[in-house]
């Protein structure tokens, strides 16, 4: 009976160990999550979602018009855009949940994330 209960201990223990180390993961580490706006490829705005407490709407003047944009707490999204086919509306919110870019080809604004604090100012193959 002692072999068993060892064994048990040990496994209860081993459990609770990579328990408690994933939880420290998990509550010890929050990366910022930057997202970058950028039009005819030239970076205009970059925005710590994770710092966002409070909903703000702004404007970006595109190519052929404007898009404005919503951030709110940990996303953001394109709510107007003044290009023909609105796909970019239609994207809906981008987050680190959903990362994939939002693009207004015609108007030639992409929102996307960024893993990196450092400043860049330009993306390749946006610009006409």
């Amino acid at each position: 009976m002692k072999k068993t209960s060892f064994w048990i201990v040990l496994i209860a223990l081993i459990v609770a160990v990579s328990a408690g180390v994933l939880l420290w993961q998990h509550l010890a580490k929050k990366d910022a999550v930057i997202a970058e706006i950028y039009v005819e490829g030239e970076c205009v705005r970059r925005i710590d979602l994770s710092a966002v407490k409070e909903p703000e709407t702004f404007t970006v003047e595109g190519v052929i018009g404007k898009n404005t944009i919503l951030v709110e707490p940990g996303r953001i999204c394109v709510t107007e855009a003044e290009c023909p086919d609105h796909v970019c509306i239609e994207m809906g919110w981008l987050s680190s949940e959903h990362p994939t870019p939002i693009v207004c080809l015609p108007n030639e604004v992409v929102i996307m994330l960024s893993d990196s604090t450092e400043n860049t100012n330009r993306i390749d193959g946006v610009t006409g």
